[in-house]
């Protein structure tokens, strides 16, 4: 539940500071789904800043599930 604390917003700055792609968008159960792709090195980097998320946020928990890179995205976006 990090919904209202700008969580996709920084998903968003960070992703476009490392040169990440993909997405955020809220579910209806208030979790996020964060969907990126980018270079190895940089996706780790940003897992663990969304893993702390931004200021007033609690993240409790990631799960992670690495598919195939397919390239789908040329931006992240929040949806």
């Amino acid at each position: 539940m990090v919904q209202g604390v700008g969580f996709r917003y920084f998903c968003f700055e960070k992703a476009n500071e490392l040169g990440i792609y993909g997405y955020a968008k809220n579910l209806f159960n208030g979790d996020v789904e964060i969907v990126a792709e980018g270079d190895e090195t940089l996706l780790n980097e940003f897992i663990k800043a969304v893993n702390i998320g931004p200021r007033f946020s609690d993240v409790n928990s990631l799960n992670i599930n690495e598919i195939q890179n397919e390239s789908r995205f040329n931006s992240f976006r929040i949806y």
